[in-house]
């Protein structure tokens, strides 16, 4: 009974609004277990988007189809479809413009990071949208290919507010779920400070590895906050669990988290970035028919590659409009 209602309650989290989570599921999964998703019932196959990176972190651009290996509650699974290859990009790209974004100048490193992923994008292959939240999500453009609309937006102006930042996240993966270009994300560029959401990191990365959007965290700090970084301050355990937090839900999503500081990071970020988003694999693969949580492992028959995808799917019944 207990697993039904779980599987209740995140049906509802990823095809309607927002819903007060059930704190010992969100317990649970702060505690290792795998994040609920929701997979629509009904439907013919499960897509995964996956990156593959060598021993020394470079992205690995010519695998095929009969190097994965595809796990499915440790049950292999054929794979139906394989796709592999430079494609169009659509990305979500959310600011953070609640009060905390004011200290020690992060919401300037929050700007100029959107700039330099606006110029990397390419016109008019690639469309983004642009969001922003505080207590509240706001769509400020939606998916575009004319980037400059986004880059006409005014990003002055004083940040304040709370911060719902896993309610955002989830709210935004979902509208870039119905994107039609085969590679689909969204970048979240944040202090890491969540002051006001109901939902919860596993909720969230559930929501959007359902619906396969990985989740890339773009974290900026002030020098003295930087892990390993020359300013650090010892002494931060809150600030450390927030980033292990974020770094989770972007881990489950098939997603990263990365930590900048300087304009230098920041550049380094987001070429890294865009060559996993540009270069990203897409399989798809027929759902297993037990209803529930279904963990996946994404494997490669090469040696000393480290995969990154979502962490499963959550099969079940169609719902009544789903």
């Amino acid at each position: 009974m207990r697993k039904l209602l779980q599987a209740l309650l995140f049906g509802v989290l990823a095809l309607g609004g927002l819903t007060r989570p059930a704190s010992a599921g969100a317990e649970g999964a702060l505690a290792g277990q795998a994040p609920a998703a929701t997979f629509r019932g009904g439907v013919e196959a499960v897509s995964v988007s996956i990156t593959v990176r060598d021993s020394r972190g470079r992205v690995v651009k010519d695998l095929k189809k009969a190097d994965f290996q595809l796990l499915d509650f440790g049950q292999g699974r054929d794979i139906s479809d394989f796709y592999a290859g430079d494609a169009a990009i659509s990305l979500g790209i959310l600011l953070d413009i609640s009060g905390s974004m004011a200290v020690g100048g992060n919401i300037d490193r929050a700007r100029q990071a959107i700039e330099m992923v606006l110029d990397t994008l390419q016109t008019p292959r690639d469309e983004a949208a642009f969001y922003t939240f505080d207590s509240k999500l706001q769509e400020v453009v939606p998916f575009t290919t004319q980037l400059e609309r986004i880059r006409r937006v005014s990003l002055e102006g004083h940040p304040w507010g709370t911060t719902t930042l896993y309610d955002s996240i989830g709210e935004t993966a979902r509208s870039a779920a119905g994107r039609a270009n085969r590679h689909r994300a969204l970048l979240v560029v944040t202090d890491g400070v969540d002051t006001g959401s109901r939902l919860t990191p596993p909720e969230v990365s559930g929501i959007a590895s359902s619906i396969d959007v990985p989740v890339y965290l773009l974290t900026v700090v002030n020098p003295v906050d930087h892990p390993g970084g020359r300013f650090e301050v010892l002494g931060g355990a809150d600030r450390a669990s927030d980033r292990a937090t974020l770094a989770d839900l972007a881990r489950w999503t098939g997603g990263e988290m990365f930590i900048v500081s300087a304009p230098a990071h920041t550049a380094a970020a987001i070429a890294d970035l865009f060559s996993e988003l540009r270069h990203q694999y897409l399989i798809t693969f027929e759902p297993g028919p037990r209803p529930g949580w279904h963990p996946l492992e994404i494997r490669t028959r090469k040696k000393n590659l480290v995969v990154h995808a979502r962490s499963g799917y959550f099969a079940g019944p169609a719902r009544a409009g789903s």
